[in-house]
């Protein structure tokens, strides 16, 4: 027989058992948990960029039972304090169809928004998380009682380029769906932060779509100006009572940190691994119904997969913020 102590130390060794996001149960009834996890393998949504991010949530799922840890700041255990399952992967079987598999993407959520369960995802190209949020912040929606959401939105890029063509046509794609959501009605863009936003831009006019659809815009510039108490405060400053998104691309972090990514920066300065945990952890407290990390590229990580360790490691603060609340309601 296995001891307690054996037991808990096996289940956090990623090399033992069969890999599930945190080692959690696979379950694929979203009405069984009380916290969602989702794999989207989806990579069609980029345009000329590589487009191996659907092996991202392979990838997490092979190292992240290392990561099933407490929350030392917040002071909780979500393993124990919720029922968090790992739901599975969407099924895309028109693989190369990115305006299939984004409806695909959305048929998946709607069961999930009609059992009113918050729900955090990996990908995957950026663009899942319009079909996600489509469908989350749907008018008939339980989970935002058919409300807007409010996005807080982590990239490196902005993803508002409407005004770009895809590289092969598709319309809602990993450039496209900032834009689409709150033309949409699903976001609302006046109580929403884009944040960590940086490189050379392809134009001057970079960030006007975004202005023009009414985002706040903190660069990554202006992150070093003012500093993280600063942009914290302009992020929960903006936030009204509408519920919260939080998607995170990888990307925004600085190259040293997560390397593996599908759109790198690596002439300017991204967020190191604390400043991006701390604004995440400013979220406390607000209602936060789901997340998303997106656009790892597995199959250019280092050796020691640092940068789906990273991925896992930014999933496990979005549950931890969604813990929180549902165990002080």
């Amino acid at each position: 027989m296995l001891s307690k102590e054996d037991q808990v130390m096996l289940e956090t060794m990623y090399w033992w058992g069969i890999p599930t996001l945190f080692r959690c149960k696979n379950d694929p009834d979203p009405k069984n948990c009380d916290i969602a996890l989702v794999g989207v393998p989806h990579s069609t949504g980029n345009g000329t960029t590589e487009r191996d991010q659907h092996l991202g949530p392979r990838a997490v799922r092979h190292i992240s039972a290392g990561l099933k840890r407490v929350h030392l700041e917040f002071g909780i255990d979500p393993w124990k304090q919720n029922k968090i399952h790992d739901l599975g992967d969407v099924p895309l079987p028109e693989a190369n169809n990115n305006e299939k598999c984004i409806e695909r993407i959305s048929d998946f959520y709607d069961q999930i928004a009609e059992a009113n369960k918050p729900v955090v995802s990996v990908g995957g190209d950026h663009s899942i998380t319009g079909g996600i949020v489509q469908s989350l912040a749907k008018k008939n929606s339980k989970l935002t009682k058919g409300s807007k959401v409010s996005l807080v939105h982590f990239d490196a890029h902005t993803d508002c380029y409407e005004n770009l063509d895809h590289f092969l046509g598709a319309k809602k794609s990993a450039a496209h769906w900032a834009s689409y959501l709150v033309r949409q009605g699903n976001v609302d863009a006046k109580t929403s932060t884009q944040i960590g936003i940086r490189g050379n831009p392809r134009t001057l006019d970079w960030l006007k779509p975004s202005y023009d659809l009414g985002y706040q815009v903190i660069t990554m510039n202006e992150f070093q100006k003012i500093g993280l108490k600063k942009s914290s405060e302009m992020i929960l400053n903006r936030l009204d009572d509408k519920p919260i998104y939080v998607t995170f691309d990888l990307d925004c972090l600085d190259s040293s940190v997560a390397p593996a990514v599908a759109n790198l920066e690596p002439a300017f300065k991204g967020f190191s691994i604390d400043e991006a945990r701390k604004l995440l952890q400013s979220l406390k407290g607000k209602n936060i119904i789901g997340g998303d990390v997106a656009c790892l590229m597995p199959t250019k990580d280092n050796p020691n997969q640092i940068t789906s360790m990273v991925a896992a490691s930014i999933m496990f603060e979005i549950i931890c913020l969604i813990s929180l609340n549902l165990n002080n309601k």
